[in-house]
């Protein structure tokens, strides 16, 4: 009989170990369905109840080709379908103009199979930025079949001019486990859900500052200032 699992602390986390091919794939579209459904979710439950007060629309969240020095690159751009979803689902709330809903699935090296990186966000001119970021964590770590290994905690990278906020997931399927961060940001215009799945993970990529600072670069290449 196997020897029963080690307990999950704080910096020794579970290395991933590399799932079959076609059930890696699977699962990142399967967490990407549930990225998008939490952050619907976000939108529909932040709470201020006054139209005045909003920023400047200023910039906009995109979707590159590639992404982090391109080695992730484009495999899916949802945003014509779930993106849309975010939009038409958003009217009427009061702390949410939301322009456009961005939902993108990057893969390493464009092969699905060695490792994802999904971003699903929204831009256009939002107010409780920290309430925003807040929840979203807190929603995907209470989405159907996902436990929290790691909870939400700010590690902002030094210097950076928005906050970020990371946790460490674990999702469970029949023949598979795997162990992510994720992170989140929200500014006055935009705010996203990062996602980063390495199959064959060590250690260090699920240190929380690392994956805080992956996240400043991603929202580095994808918030671009509108003309």
């Amino acid at each position: 009989m196997p020897p029963p699992p080690q307990p999950y602390t704080w910096g020794v986390p579970p290395v991933i170990m590399p799932p079959p091919k076609k059930i890696r794939v699977g699962l990142v579209i399967g967490i990407a369905g549930g990225v998008f459904v939490v952050v619907l979710a976000i939108l529909l439950t932040i709470g201020a109840k006054a139209e005045r007060g909003f920023p400047e629309a200023e910039f906009a969240l995109v979707l590159p080709r590639t992404l982090l020095d391109g080695r992730y690159e484009l495999t899916k751009d949802l945003s014509d379908t779930l993106g849309r979803r975010l939009e038409k689902d958003s009217t009427g709330i009061w702390d949410a103009k939301v322009t456009h809903g961005v939902v993108g699935r990057y893969s390493l090296g464009g092969d699905p199979t060695k490792g994802a990186l999904l971003i699903t966000g929204f831009y256009g001119r939002f107010k409780n930025a920290d309430e925003t970021r807040a929840n979203a964590l807190k929603r995907d770590g209470e989405a159907n079949g996902a436990t929290v290994a790691v909870p939400p905690r700010d590690v902002t990278p030094a210097g950076a001019a928005v906050k970020i906020s990371c946790e460490v997931l674990i999702r469970k399927r029949p023949t598979l486990t795997i162990t992510y961060p994720v992170c989140a940001w929200a500014d006055g215009n935009t705010s996203a859900l990062v996602a980063n799945m390495t199959f064959g993970a060590t250690n260090a990529d699920l240190d929380l500052k690392s994956a805080a600072r992956t996240t400043f670069q991603v929202r580095s290449e994808t918030v671009k200032a509108i003309s």
